[in-house]
């Protein structure tokens, strides 16, 4: 899936398996899934419910809602998350966000 992109690779400490829309992925174990995805060459995290416009991360820092991805059935802002073993991420269907930092 890897693609140029103006995210360089991440840390280069262990890598652990995580499946995004069903194509494994090895990203950076600790590492701030929104960059770590960019790095793996993801350009589009979902889409908007309005016009179907793609969306990816923008501000990094979560306040602007745009990387909101689907993990493990919750949706969640890709910014606020580390990488670690066994995510299940996918394009969320809804904008129901849950923020519980867990």
């Amino acid at each position: 899936m890897k693609t140029a992109s103006p995210f360089l690779e991440t840390d280069a400490g262990p890598r652990v398996d995580v499946m995004f829309e069903d194509v494994p992925l090895r990203l950076p174990e600790g590492a701030n899934l929104a960059a770590a995805l960019l790095a793996a060459g993801v350009q589009v995290f979902r889409h908007t419910k309005t016009t179907g416009a793609p969306r990816a991360a923008f501000c990094m820092m979560g306040a602007c809602f745009d990387c909101l991805v689907e993990i493990d059935g919750v949706v969640r802002q890709a910014c606020m998350i580390e990488v670690s073993d066994g995510l299940e991420i996918s394009r969320p269907e809804s904008a129901e966000v849950h923020n519980d930092p867990a």
